[in-house]
């Protein structure tokens, strides 16, 4: 210890050892989490969940660390990240997030368990057409969605409902020219056959978080449209047979975050090279970037989803693949 050290009060000395450590922490996280930096693209996350400001199933468990997430993303690698809407209110708030990063962008739409919203207010496509506009002259709006059909949660909006609103927002991508970002689940059939009727109505598009079979990914990608892998891409043995088969130009990688983390009962989990400590929401206390909450998923963890996605296409040259990935979400997005 330094001489003048020991002549410092009690605090100070506390205060200075406590900086040193948080230094020594950082330094470390920056050279430990990522066994090869990589560039990478977060196609979707979902920034404005309450998780990232502590609330976990509608209690406050600890501070907001959305500043620490994105530190976190940003150290490991990520380069940009789409933050993913799924009604008007999220678009307003997504919109007014990555207004403050030039690395964050987002989407415009309405969920299909959110459809009713529709419903609730005259003008609400509207309005959505009007955020979408608006938001694409400032350069951050920058895909239509997440929309599309959901057949797992018809508990909170009728298949009806959700097949009548999904059409209906295809004037948002024919008025702007964006990309559509797909949600899909038990519902390719219908889904098909209305991107099928509506195909001159927009460009491009990606079915996020993907965890159909592998017809279904074929038939999509038949239709010119990509797929999008994060963890829940990643559950079953035959899941990793169908990324192992999506055509290289037309994959993307996202986390879905905070869902959608790749589990330890995943069969890719023994893939993963880069890992952080993780503290239950309770003991979780904002300020160290070596420690993430356990089971949230956050954007720094697509390096995951890369690596595992990386073993079992075998791929031998892991940046140059992370790089075609990337320009892949580069070309889907301008």
């Amino acid at each position: 210890m330094r001489p003048w050290l020991l002549r410092a009060p009690l605090a100070l000395r506390a205060a200075l050892r406590a900086l040193a450590v948080r230094k020594m922490t950082s330094r470390a996280a920056e050279e430990s989490q990522s066994f090869v930096k990589v560039p990478l693209f977060d196609i979707g996350a979902n920034l404005i969940d309450p998780m990232f400001r502590g609330v976990y199933r509608d209690k406050p468990r600890h501070e907001s660390d959305l500043d620490l997430v994105l530190n976190r993303a940003w150290g490991t690698g990520v380069q940009k990240i789409v933050v993913t809407a799924g009604c008007k209110s999220d678009a307003v708030e997504a919109l007014e997030l990555c207004s403050k990063d030039e690395r964050l962008f987002c989407t415009v739409g309405v969920h299909p368990t959110r459809c009713n919203e529709f419903l609730e207010e005259e003008n609400y496509l509207d309005d959505l057409l009007t955020i979408c506009q608006d938001g694409k002259a400032k350069g951050k709006v920058v895909a239509i969605g997440e929309f599309g059909l959901d057949y797992e949660r018809t508990q909170f909006c009728s298949i009806e409902t959700q097949k009548t609103w999904f059409e209906k927002q295809f004037i948002l991508a024919q008025e702007t020219g964006l990309p559509l970002f797909l949600h899909n689940r038990n519902s390719t059939a219908d889904l098909v056959d209305i991107l099928s009727r509506r195909r001159d109505h927009f460009s491009k598009g990606v079915v996020h978080s993907f965890d159909g079979s592998m017809e279904e990914m074929k038939q999509l990608v038949q239709m010119g449209l990509y797929i999008g892998i994060n963890g829940c891409s990643l559950r079953t043995s035959d899941s990793l047979a169908v990324v192992k088969e999506i055509p290289q130009d037309r994959l993307l990688l996202e986390t879905d975050a905070p869902w959608c983390g790749i589990k330890k009962t995943h069969p890719g989990y023994c893939m993963i090279k880069t890992h952080w400590d993780t503290k239950k929401e309770k003991k979780y206390a904002p300020g160290n970037m070596a420690v993430c909450v356990k089971d949230r998923s956050e954007p720094c963890h697509i390096i995951q989803v890369l690596e595992v996605v990386s073993a079992i296409r075998e791929v031998e040259d892991i940046h140059s693949f992370a790089t075609s990935i990337y320009e892949n979400s580069q070309t889907f997005f301008s």
